[in-house]
């Protein structure tokens, strides 16, 4: 459905791809945080609001008439990169329980602040629908 972009020679990464090429429907998720449908936090815990976070992108996918293989692109703005690091292999259990196996081109920064006070992360994604 995509072509995955891997130059020749580069390692290949982990969690993640260095590029993506494809046709279709763009559907882009304005960045999304670890609150409920309702706006309220649940959880002050990071892997517990990216959790949150990745299923209300899955959601505004849906509703976009796409799905988590439909990503193209994601950008995470995070609050403590020390923090994401260390718990990554959290972090990954919940990815793959909402994503799946699949790792599109990924943007992770650390920011000194988001909006909301309580949001530890902020998620943007971009998804592609292919062409019939």
């Amino acid at each position: 459905m995509f072509e995955v972009l891997q130059p020749p020679g580069w390692a290949k990464p982990s969690g993640y791809a260095n590029g993506v090429a494809g046709r279709g429907k763009m559907i882009f998720v304005a960045g999304q945080i670890g609150w409920n449908e309702q706006c309220k936090f649940e959880s002050d815990d990071l892997v517990e609001q990216i959790g949150q976070t990745l299923r209300n992108v899955a959601d505004v996918l849906r509703a976009g008439g796409a799905a988590s293989e439909h990503v193209v692109s994601m950008t995470w703005f995070l609050l403590d990169r020390k923090e994401y690091s260390a718990r990554l292999k959290e972090i990954g259990v919940v990815y793959r329980g909402v994503m799946g196996r699949h790792f599109p081109a990924m943007t992770a920064l650390q920011v000194s602040g988001l909006v909301e006070d309580r949001a530890k992360v902020e998620i943007q994604a971009i998804a592609m629908v292919p062409d019939q």
